[in-house]
């Protein structure tokens, strides 16, 4: 039985493909002007790559920012029960998530089975995001891709003190006329993220195993820094972005 989980975020849309066993196949795709739009694209590219008609998809449940405007989907939930569910089906043991997306982060609590216990979000102010750290990446000039590998010279960091995305980009700025190097803007900034991250964890604790999700878990140097700040180990799934939408597929296999 073939179920297909759609997330439509504010900045990329994620697309599954789930037999009930394992993955079948993936999209990511750009939210662009158009989320809806891009995602029923999304949606029929990941049908055709796969060679599988829309009637031999049992059940299709969106979720995120636009779950609620795609028309094509039989069912919806919510961006926590979905990330739970991904979560933990990748990794049995995990009893905290960390999502940080394009525009908000959140952190989730995990009983043993798996199940949402506790959560909290920051969809409030851009810093912290994805968003923050591709506004970054212009100013710098550094490829996102490449931040990473950046941040790996040296362990030299400066202090980013503004909580907020348009101050902290005016700190950033002052920082780089003085001369202070790249590298260790990049670290000052991944350890503002890191901080304001961790911020969330007194309102759901912060217990091992710890799981990074969302498009800024492929950061390397954001994952260094969470890690530094915890003292633990992150858990990345190799396509950290895809989470919530195999949360949703394998949501949609439970009522297909």
């Amino acid at each position: 039985m073939l179920t297909c989980g759609v997330d439509i975020g504010s900045r990329s849309i994620e697309i599954v493909l789930f037999d009930g066993a394992a993955v079948v196949e993936t999209t990511v795709a750009n939210s662009g002007s158009s989320p809806v739009e891009n995602a029923k694209k999304a949606f029929s590219d990941t049908l055709s790559s796969a060679g599988v008609r829309r009637e031999e998809v049992a059940k299709v449940v969106a979720t995120g920012y636009g779950r609620n405007y795609f028309k094509e989907a039989d069912t919806v939930s919510s961006e926590i029960l979905c990330h739970a569910k991904g979560v933990s089906y990748l990794f049995p043991t995990a009893c905290t998530v960390i999502d940080i997306g394009g525009q908000d982060s959140k952190m989730i609590s995990l009983d043993t089975n798996g199940r949402v216990s506790n959560f909290v979000m920051n969809d409030r102010c851009a810093a912290g995001t994805g968003k923050f750290i591709e506004m970054v990446s212009l100013m710098l000039d550094v490829p996102l891709d490449s931040m990473g590998v950046v941040t790996e010279v040296s362990n030299e960091v400066c202090e980013i003190s503004s909580m907020c995305a348009v101050f902290a980009e005016s700190e950033i700025i002052g920082l780089t006329q003085s001369g202070t190097a790249v590298d260790v803007v990049l670290r000052g900034v991944f350890r503002s993220v890191a901080k304001r991250t961790l911020a969330m964890s007194g309102k759901v604790g912060l217990t091992a195993d710890v799981v990074f999700t969302g498009g800024v878990a492929r950061n390397a140097g954001v994952v260094r820094a969470i890690e530094h700040e915890t003292g633990l180990k992150l858990l990345v799934p190799p396509e950290p972005q895809i989470t919530g939408a195999l949360g949703a597929a394998i949501i949609a296999a439970s009522k297909a």
